[in-house]
């Protein structure tokens, strides 16, 4: 059996202009979504009343230090989810981000463009979690543990990158599934959140870090292709980033660090008129 808006009662207090009254909603759908048998059954349809809820608790929330902590608040949210409602989880944060990111006014802006970056670090930080550690695939017999582990971040890797192939870096170039602003946004942050993380220390993170970096540059080399110029732009400036592993050395190996040494999908470079 589903769920419905009437077991969902908080949907509309979280849009409360009584901060009290919001910040008890919030808990309510922390302890609601926390069920594994209740979140794995959420249809996408109430998980966009969900996250419409919750930005419009964002909308109401006044003070940078209170904005603050509800962006954590709200990112965090991910991490009672089971594995299998992560991605449907965050398909619904970002389509209702991107249908609403040209109506945010300029005074408000700020506080959402921090909800993209924390919804993004954290989206990160749930695959390094479950990351091998460099040591682990060295020498011995690896125990049923760690394979588990590794079979676990694998299948993070890939919820996360189909997720953000679908949404903020879909390369099918969709302005108004994906709003240029928010493109933009994320081609901006997303190297800061792997830094932060030590994805671009290959030594810090192994190999296994290494491919989920590389896989991820591939999607925002993907957007060097758009038909955007600006995100066009951004995206080879991103990927140029002294602090990519594919710049530091400058041989620029792999398949990411050779798009960029080459600049490939350059719409913007002049070959001459042809014959």
């Amino acid at each position: 059996m589903t769920t419905n808006e009437a077991s969902m009662p908080f949907i509309r207090t979280l849009a409360s202009s009584d901060r009290r009254v919001r910040t008890k909603a919030l808990e309510s759908l922390r302890t609601f979504i926390s069920a594994p048998a209740t979140s794995s059954q959420l249809q996408p349809l109430e998980l966009l009343k969900l996250w419409k809820g919750l930005y419009y608790s964002l909308w109401m929330c006044d003070r940078p230090i209170p904005q603050q902590n509800l962006c954590a608040e709200l990112a965090g949210l991910i991490d009672v989810l089971p594995d299998e409602a992560v991605g449907p989880w965050l398909a619904a944060f970002w389509e209702t981000i991107g249908r609403e990111w040209t109506s945010i006014d300029v005074l408000r802006l700020e506080k959402f463009m921090l909800l993209v970056r924390r919804v993004l670090g954290v989206s990160l930080s749930w695959v390094c979690s479950t990351l091998p550690e460099t040591g682990e695939k060295e020498g011995g017999k690896k125990s049923k543990e760690t394979k588990r582990k590794n079979q676990k971040g694998c299948d993070r890797i890939d919820i996360l990158l189909e997720n953000l192939a679908n949404w903020p870096l879909e390369t099918e170039d969709n302005l108004s599934r994906v709003p240029v602003g928010l493109r933009l946004h994320v081609l901006d942050i997303w190297v800061d959140e792997a830094e932060k993380l030590g994805l671009a220390d290959v030594e810090k993170t192994g190999e296994a870090g290494h491919q989920f970096l590389d896989r991820l540059g591939l999607l925002v080399e993907a957007q060097t292709r758009s038909t955007c110029k600006p995100v066009r732009a951004r995206a080879k400036e991103s990927l140029a980033d002294d602090r990519l592993p594919w710049n530091a050395d400058g041989t620029g190996d792999g398949e990411v660090g050779k798009s960029v040494k080459n600049g490939s999908g350059d719409k913007d470079s002049w070959d001459g008129f042809d014959d």
